[in-house]
């Protein structure tokens, strides 16, 4: 797919993009396309490449998989044509392997253990060994250049009497991020990593179950939410019920993505317990805490961080108002802009309440900042309309490193933070002052315990070792 205006319309761009979502549906006595489908609706957040579903009849595997949203992916007649008990799903955003339909999921592979669809959120860091590896191994040539295609040939062709010794062997040569939803011709597995980086829940729907990314996938359906998955948990659902195993060598306390509170899941979301929400009006709160200011409001850049600014404003008795309208019917486009429409892409989302700003002084929040591009058009858009004074707030420390297990986080030399003084980046983007929110106050407001969370992209630390950037194309060539 060649860059469409799409890179230009939305300034969001500018923020990490998640990997994917991923649904497995099993329901014995239901056709389960439609439940598949509604629970992607709900997980289009993290991820607008692709979509696909596959279901399992107990005779055959049917796969539809397509470039684009999902509600442009599916209509009626082609959920009509995936019958079946068992079903997963994916949404995809490429960090490891192209932008292409080759690339979409889920994937199906065949092997020793017969025929396996696999759907995939996260990054393999090993993955070009290990592709290496296996493809001598066991002599496979690869049709893809997603890593996706290396875990599905890993867990189609070990060795093992069950899923649980198969997927015991697959943890132990895999290294990095990795929650699973793979299915065969009658059973749903799920599979979160050992590190317990990407979210995975359980639900329960009528006489079956569910797993996706996140829990408002399962509220959508009408699902009962059971629970998180474990670090290093693979679940197995088939005719005899549900059963459960945890590898022996996975981390006792999760490393969960951070930006998970911030900004990738739903604000509606449960992640380790608390409800993604609350959790973001804490940020905003420990924000105000480190980094007052004398202003008149308080706003967000909507709309992922308005929860941030109204956690900022409750705690410092400034009110919140709006400042900015949405266009919420931005989206995909394949309409090439011209340089103006380039140059002006922040007005094709919002708009100013010009009245309510003039001669004001503003607080704005942001949730995160990677290269600058949205802060810095919305700062000039609210100068232009008459603001006094912008201070900036950013309910998340600064972006220093790259992101290594399923982000795109943009290379060192685009992250403005790891590049910049505070100082600088103040100047360069127009503000009055900025601050962001320190590690301390984030681990506070997401009531860290035993040391868990990766923060590596503001630290630089990650839960294992990794090499300093990865080429997300590395496999293109292969």
């Amino acid at each position: 797919m060649s860059p469409t205006s799409e890179s230009y319309l939305l300034p969001s761009n500018d923020k990490p993009r998640e990997a994917c979502g991923i649904v497995g549906v099993y329901m014995p006595n239901e056709d389960v396309a439609k439940t598949v489908f509604f629970s992607l609706f709900a997980l289009q957040h993290r991820g607008q490449e692709s979509a696909g579903i596959a279901v399992s009849d107990g005779k055959e595997i049917s796969n539809y998989a397509k470039m684009g949203l999902v509600s442009q992916v599916f209509r009626e007649e082609s959920l009509k044509g995936l019958s079946g008990f068992v079903g997963i799903g994916h949404t995809r955003y490429s960090t490891m392997g192209g932008s292409k339909a080759s690339n979409a999921q889920p994937l199906l592979v065949n092997g020793p253990r017969g025929l396996l669809a696999v759907g995939h959120n996260g990054n393999v860091i090993n993955a070009n060994s290990l592709r290496e590896e296996i493809s001598k191994e066991w002599q496979i040539e690869f049709e893809r250049s997603s890593d996706t295609e290396i875990i599905a040939e890993l867990y189609v062709n070990t060795p093992g009497i069950e899923w649980f010794d198969v997927s015991a062997t697959v943890m132990r040569r895999l290294s990095g991020a990795y929650s699973l939803v793979m299915m065969n011709l009658n059973e749903l597995i799920a599979v979160r990593d050992p590190l317990g980086i990407r979210p995975l829940c359980l639900g329960k729907l009528r006489e079956g179950w569910v797993v996706a990314s996140e829990t408002a996938a399962l509220d959508t359906i009408g699902a009962t939410i059971v629970r998180e998955l474990k670090n290093g948990e693979t679940l197995v659902i088939n005719k005899n019920g549900i059963k459960s195993q945890i590898w022996s060598g996975s981390r006792p306390t999760h490393a969960m993505c951070v930006f998970e509170h911030i900004y990738f899941a739903r604000p509606d979301s449960i992640l380790n317990g608390k409800l993604a929400y609350e959790t973001r009006l804490k940020m905003g709160a420990e924000l105000w805490k480190e980094a007052p200011v004398s202003a008149d409001f308080v706003t967000g850049i909507p709309d992922s961080s308005t929860p941030h600014a109204v956690g900022f404003a409750r705690e410092s008795g400034i009110p919140y108002v709006e400042t900015l309208i949405k266009n919420r019917y931005v989206g995909r486009t394949f309409i090439e802009p011209d340089q103006h429409v380039r140059d002006d892409s922040v007005k094709m989302k919002f708009n100013v309440l010009k009245s309510v700003i003039k001669g004001k002084k503003l607080i704005v929040v942001d949730d995160s900042i990677v290269r600058s591009t949205t802060i810095t058009r919305v700062v000039k858009l609210l100068r232009n309309a008459g603001a006094k004074e912008i201070h900036v707030r950013v309910a998340a420390p600064a972006i220093k490193s790259t992101c290594h297990f399923g982000v795109d986080m943009a290379t060192l030399d685009q992250l403005i933070a790891s590049n910049m003084t505070i100082e600088e980046i103040t100047n360069f983007i127009g503000a009055d002052s900025l601050s962001y929110l320190s590690i301390s106050g984030l681990m506070t407001a997401v009531e860290n315990n035993n040391d868990s969370y990766c923060r590596g992209c503001f630290t630089g630390e990650y839960p294992i070792p990794v090499q300093l950037e990865m080429d997300k194309f590395s496999l293109e060539s292969k």
